[in-house]
């Protein structure tokens, strides 16, 4: 983000990227603001070099996305103000135009930062291409920055993307925990970014490019819990051949955090702790403690609260890790976060995809604008990767979001017909496109509603409960067609809980 790390949104659910137009001739800032806005971006102007610098600096107003930047002006002129604008390290693209298209004057703007380059009278067509180009860009240069930081450990506040207000007010109470050695609990569901921001908070600490070391206590083996947090010594037990270090060693002088708290089991929570109090670890087979020193940050999806009340979760320690909550706001509450979002994983996508895609289309933006997104960031990231995949034009549109689509009321999406057969009758009737009121029934989905990949049984019981209904409960068949045994059908039958009251079998 540039400016601020979060800055507020004006009330609405939706808000485009943002252009500030700066031109000193009232006429062109009038027809550039008119024909941006048509391609639905949010616009501001400027009249003058410096009013463009003070509105860059601007922190207490939504941060500009692009600026579409008359290189003659009086006073303070375009080469100046991206002169300014580097000094300033102000990261915000810039597109360059002027009445006067010469080579040195594309050389120098564009040694001076320019993004693009266009010449007046510009024509509409040419300025959304050069608009989108830079937004793909910059979101592509975003993206590689934030790479860098986070495989340093050194990812902070500003890596944070978001414009909305209740985002705003959740960042400025994570930097003040972030200068503190304070245990931190972070609220919020499932794909919200709870770990973007446990990852802040150490980017915003003295702890910044230390270890950053993630537990996810939801997928720790009960056997296995105290060796993998806290370790091992050689021969400690049956199997342990070399001696093991565990996470909270790993994390020495960093960042440990602990994600899905609340399915830690009630055995793990009394060694966990201990070691949360005393500041120090017993290795499995170790003969005394080792002392660590280890930031804390928890996440959870669930009420801790109502699981210290239903037993499942010790009350002890949740006062020990509930010292400084922090709540993460769905994605539903922060739409216009979305373009953002949206714009930003198409440019990684396709970086890493290979595919050259300028963004989203207007409609394709509003449709995911409109959508509740149950699945929070990570569905709407899953969206995206799909949608990069499937693409085959240079933009992504409502038909490369059809699951989306078909649950969001004033969208369709249509299937383009297919070429006419060599041999068609000249006398049938034209393919007409078809509209796809609802997803495939027969299709086999692979995400669930939060966006997330389905289990194998889920989709084993899914696919045996449709080969029953298909072949009519035929079970020679239905084994057949499936490549199992009859026996290891039944047995499979009787896991899902299909019941014995099916057909007979025919054969």
């Amino acid at each position: 983000m540039r400016g601020a790390s979060v800055a507020a949104n004006a009330p609405g659910n939706q808000m485009a990227a943002l252009i500030l137009v700066v031109d000193d001739d009232p006429i062109q800032r009038r027809l550039l603001e008119a024909t941006t806005r048509r391609f639905g971006y949010a616009v501001e102007c400027a009249e003058s070099g410096e009013a463009a610098l003070a509105r860059l600096r601007a922190t207490d107003r939504p941060p500009v996305d692009l600026v579409i930047l008359d290189l003659v002006m009086p006073d303070l002129d375009g080469m100046g103000v991206l002169e300014r604008m580097r000094q300033m390290k102000l990261a915000v693209p810039a597109v360059v135009q002027t009445a006067h298209g010469s080579i040195e004057a594309v050389i120098s703007a564009m040694r001076a930062g320019a993004i693009d380059f266009v010449v007046k009278p510009v024509g509409a067509e040419r300025l959304q291409v050069s608009i989108k180009n830079a937004l793909r860009v910059d979101a592509l240069e975003d993206e590689l920055r934030r790479a860098n930081r986070r495989n340093a450990g050194e990812l902070g506040f500003r890596d944070i993307v978001s414009r909305a207000e209740s985002m705003a007010r959740t960042v400025r109470l994570a930097e003040r925990a972030a200068k503190s050695n304070i245990p931190v609990l972070i609220e919020g569901e499932s794909g919200v970014g709870k770990e973007l921001m446990a990852r802040a908070i150490q980017g915003g600490s003295d702890r910044r490019g230390k270890p950053f070391v993630t537990v996810n206590c939801g997928a720790l083996p009960e056997a296995l819990v105290e060796s993998i947090l806290f370790g091992h010594e050689k021969g400690a037990f049956t199997g342990a051949t070399e001696k093991h270090v565990g996470k909270f060693a790993e994390a020495n002088g960093g960042t440990l955090f602990l994600d899905e708290i609340g399915e830690l089991s009630l055995e793990a929570q009394v060694k966990l702790l201990r070691a949360l109090q005393e500041g120090e670890i017993d290795p499995v087979g170790a003969r005394r403690p080792v002392k660590v020193d280890v930031r804390f940050v928890s996440a959870t999806n669930q009420n801790l609260i109502e699981l210290v009340k239903a037993g499942r979760f010790r009350e002890d320690l949740f006062y020990r890790l509930n010292v400084f909550p922090i709540a993460i706001p769905p994605l539903r509450a922060r739409a216009c976060d979305i373009p953002d979002l949206a714009r930003r994983f198409v440019a990684r996508f396709c970086a890493e995809e290979g595919k050259r895609i300028r963004g989203l289309t207007a409609e394709a933006s509003a449709l995911l604008s409109a959508y509740d997104w149950p699945g929070n960031v990570r569905q709407l990231e899953n969206a995206v990767f799909r949608a990069v995949v499937l693409a085959d034009g240079d933009e992504l549109t409502v038909a490369e979001f059809p699951q989306i689509a078909a649950q969001v009321d004033g969208f369709e999406v249509r299937i383009p017909p297919a070429p006419p057969p060599v041999a068609a009758d000249p006398d049938a009737a034209p393919i007409r496109p078809a509209t796809i009121a609802a997803p495939d029934p027969h299709a086999l989905r692979l995400l669930d509603d939060r966006g997330d990949v389905r289990t194998l049984e889920e989709i084993e019981a899914e696919s045996i409960r449709f080969a029953l209904a298909h072949y009519r409960g035929q079970m020679s068949q239905v084994a057949r067609k499936l490549g199992i045994g009859r026996s290891t059908l039944y047995r499979k039958m009787k896991d899902c809980g299909f019941g014995d009251g099916l057909m007979g079998d025919a054969a």
